[in-house]
């Protein structure tokens, strides 16, 4: 493919024609099982979790399972981004692996709730190196101009993590028990270890100044007290309790504490300049807005197909294959035509419109509403999250240099994930209210217990008519009011499409040795604000 650059300044900059040499594409293997494994580890534990429940007890901690992880995951991702470009992004990316590999060992020996929570928090933190050494070392290999090529590959990975974890969760838990729901992750993880090991080479860093301790222990007291908030609020704890107010205020002061330690720190382990760039700061917004949508829509759509249209827990897996398919579909086409043409503005612009659609679709769903109908109003959302999941970490790495990669990619990772996090939080109050109110109207005060129970369509069948009719109303009422906030908040995401800047994106890539990051083309960044 022709790059439009001239053959002196193609050479002086490393970007040059070419196709990628095979050992990249063994590479690019490897992080996809790296990625998966991120990816699917929750999705095949959730399954498990009533099993392990039974056996090891704890019920009362049942929800720290996960927020142990997810916690580690946020609070380490900007640091592992920050010590890859500090000191190569292969060694971080192995030592995210191991620690990985270990947290998944040790989480299949755990005896008890407590041990398996101390362990899971391990997994989190080798976790939160997967996923951003995955981006950045695409980002590294290949050049913006090309990577779109690779989005239909990434997109897969996300369906087929979404679908097939928790059919390979519930296939592990009834014929080799929930302790292989993390052993399966040592030998997959091995193959990523070896692959990257044998065929991976980046040029060795060496780090000029000292890792930013202050301004890391500041960024994890933030991360984390917005993840317990978000966690917690409306569920655990009142949102007006003293426990809420107190993260709210212990978050706020950590992070303004954070900002005011990076502006000195010699080797920030968040550059706030990269925030100056227009591109990079309207794709950390649209991440943050893409995620909050996302992980809402994933939460209540097989709730109200289990409820509501009377899909079993596998088949609202699989029922939600129309949105994975429409979004794989179209990233992949629009990476090619990313690719091909250059051009990427149109794609967070057609994909915040699809969104805004999308949801509101799915918000006119009620209790006659058919599978097929529910089927295209998904199709027409994982469109927009097609045109808007890898996009934004295209423009997000194209907007800074060689040497901000690792905390680029964290970045976009972290606000994501902060996205969801709220996301869950803020739908599921609405949810919540929505179902309370509307039981409380049908049934009166005594239903409060049925509301929030969350019945599957086996136990629905078990209901009185006029009880589960009720139920079926409340739920179809309450996925209503979610996806409507969420078509509301995605007009925001829409409306940030039109100001992203069409920067050049950077050519191909160089493949002078195989398996070697290119050149470090000249810094394509627009100027800043």
């Amino acid at each position: 493919m022709a790059t439009g650059i001239p053959k002196e300044k193609a050479a002086e900059s490393g970007v040059t024609d070419g196709p990628q040499p095979r050992s990249v594409r063994v590479v690019l293997l490897a992080l996809m099982i790296a990625m998966l494994l991120a990816m699917l580890d929750n999705m095949i534990v959730n399954t498990a979790m009533p099993t392990i429940v039974g056996e090891l007890g704890g019920l009362e901690h049942l929800s720290w399972v996960v927020t142990a992880y997810t916690l580690a995951t946020a609070a380490s991702t900007p640091i592992w981004g920050k010590l890859g470009d500090m000191y190569g992004r292969k060694g971080a990316f192995l030592t995210s692996i191991v620690i990985f590999l270990i947290g998944s060992a040790l989480s299949g020996m755990a005896q008890d709730m407590s041990q398996l929570i101390g362990f899971r928090a391990i997994q989190g933190l080798g976790a939160g190196g997967l996923m951003v050494g995955v981006m950045a070392i695409i980002g590294d290999l290949i050049p913006p101009r090309e990577r779109g090529k690779y989005q239909g590959m990434m997109a897969g990975v996300m369906a087929l993590a979404m679908i097939g974890g928790p059919l390979v969760g519930g296939a592990i838990t009834d014929h080799l028990g929930w302790r292989w729901t993390f052993y399966i992750n040592i030998p997959l993880g091995a193959v990523a270890l070896a692959m990257v090991t044998a065929v991976l080479h980046l040029p060795k860093k060496r780090a000029r100044g000292r890792i930013d301790y202050l301004g890391t222990i500041l960024l994890t007291v933030g991360i984390t007290s917005i993840v317990l908030v978000t966690t917690w609020g409306g569920s655990q704890y009142a949102w007006g309790s003293g426990t809420i107010i107190g993260l709210i205020v212990l978050g706020v002061v950590a992070i303004l504490g954070f900002l005011f330690v990076e502006t000195k720190a010699a080797e920030p382990i968040l550059p706030l300049h990269i925030f100056r760039n227009r591109n990079f700061s309207l794709m950390s917004g649209i991440g943050f807005l893409t995620g909050f949508v996302m992980f809402g829509a994933m939460l209540f759509l097989p709730l109200y197909q289990q409820s509501v249209q009377g899909a079993s827990a596998t088949n609202s897996g699989l029922l939600l294959l129309p949105m994975l398919l429409s979004m794989m579909a179209v990233s992949l086409i629009a990476g090619r035509v990313t690719t091909n043409s250059g051009k990427y503005k149109i794609f967070p612009i057609l994909g915040g419109a699809l969104v805004v659609v999308g949801l509101f679709l799915l918000s006119t769903m009620d209790t006659t509403t058919t599978r097929f109908m529910s089927g295209v109003y998904m199709a027409v959302l994982g469109a927009g999250m097609g045109f808007l999941m890898q996009i934004t970490m295209l423009v997000a790495q194209n907007s800074v240099e060689m040497k901000d990669m690792g905390v680029a990619s964290s970045s976009t990772t972290l606000f994501r994930t902060l996205g969801s996090s709220f996301g869950v939080s803020i739908m599921g109050a609405i949810f919540t209210n929505r179902v309370g109110d509307e039981m409380t109207h049908r049934l009166g005060s005594g239903s409060g217990k049925l509301a929030s129970a969350q019945l599957d369509h086996a136990s629905l069948l078990k209901l009185p008519a006029p009880v589960r009719e009720a139920y079926q109303y409340a739920v179809s009422s309450g996925t209503h009011g979610t996806f409507l906030v969420g078509s509301i908040i995605a007009v925001a995401m829409f409306a940030a499409a039109f100001f992203v800047k069409e920067v050049p994106l950077r050519g191909a890539a160089p493949a002078p040795e195989p398996g070697k990051a290119p050149v470090d083309a000249a810094p394509l960044s627009e100027p800043v604000l």
